[in-house]
């Protein structure tokens, strides 16, 4: 696998685009992360506010250019038609395919890291302006806390779960607008449609289901016991579908582009 991996990584360092929206997952999610810890108010003591998810709202975001990198990366080729050089230089199907999505992966978990940590310092800056302080029952956020250790390196393991995701349905699709339309309809519409289902019981399985709501639990630090699915486990529901899509995509790329 590393001829395949040095091939990927040769084609994804020579175009720009890849560079740019990596960089643009840091800085739109430390943005949209300091900006919903710059408006949130917790006047008063017992808010009932998270203030660790409050300062990683903006992954969010991040997820979103995560996931035009992925397809970017994969649909670029069958948008120029290299993609029949690649497969006939690296007839491996499979391995190919890992080869695209580790690289996709490990870049993404890069940039997660830094933007992960951005938010975090947002939000130690900020909230204490807008009343969350120890005296309302917030302590400034730190990694020692083992809750917000486990709130970020989820964050960017869920990000590198929507990488694999993304990557996935961008080999099945084969077309890059229809990539797009699928993983972010995936990542943002169906958690709005979600709000309009009005039994209760339905809405909750939806939301077990939903690989954003499920994946982001793993954000939350206060009151895990009332929600759908716990932090793990939630986590686990966006493996589920990062690994259906994989395979899926995988099957095709073997039967269809053989």
């Amino acid at each position: 696998m590393r001829r395949e991996l040095h091939a990927e990584w040769t084609k994804l360092r020579t175009v720009p685009g890849p560079g740019l929206l990596l960089l643009g997952v840091v800085v739109a999610t430390v943005a949209v992360s300091g900006v919903a810890a710059g408006v949130m108010d917790c006047a008063a003591p017992g808010c009932g506010l998270d203030a660790v998810r409050v300062s990683l709202f903006g992954v969010q975001a991040g997820q979103a250019l995560v996931a035009l990198l992925a397809v970017a990366v994969v649909c670029g080729e069958y948008g120029t038609g290299m993609v029949a050089t690649t497969l006939a230089a690296m007839p491996r199907r499979t391995v190919t395919l890992a080869a695209k999505a580790s690289l996709v992966t490990g870049l993404t978990l890069g940039a997660g890291v830094p933007a992960v940590l951005g938010s975090l310092l947002a939000g130690r800056l900020l909230l204490p302006g807008g009343g969350f302080t120890p005296e309302h029952g917030y302590p400034p956020l730190s990694l020692a806390d083992a809750a917000t250790l486990r709130a970020a390196a989820g964050s960017v393991l869920h990000l590198g779960l929507v990488a694999l995701l993304a990557t996935g349905v961008a080999v099945a699709v084969r077309d890059q607008v229809a990539a797009c339309g699928a993983v972010l309809g995936l990542l943002h519409l169906f958690p709005i449609v979600i709000l309009m289902v009005r039994d209760e019981d339905l809405q909750r399985i939806l939301w077990q289901l939903s690989p954003v709501n499920a994946g982001l639990a793993v954000q939350a630090t206060t009151d895990l016991a009332s929600m759908p699915v716990g932090p793990w486990a939630g986590l686990g529901v966006v493996a589920c579908w990062a690994a259906a899509a994989l395979v899926g995509g995988g099957l095709l790329l073997r039967l269809r582009d053989a």
